[in-house]
């Protein structure tokens, strides 16, 4: 959160968005994978907002 300049809030949503992808894929685990994918797509998110 620290190394990407994260608020909280960013944090949280990032958190549910990669829980649905883990749903999405019929997994119950979170793992950091779908941590790193939900990343990816704030990131793209915050690239069309500018």
């Amino acid at each position: 959160m620290e190394q990407l300049s994260f608020s909280a809030r960013a944090y949280d949503r990032i958190l549910k968005v990669a829980r649905t992808v883990a749903d999405l894929d019929d997994s119950g685990v979170l793992r950091a994978t779908r941590l790193m994918e939900a990343i990816q797509y704030r990131s793209f998110d915050r690239k069309l907002m500018r």
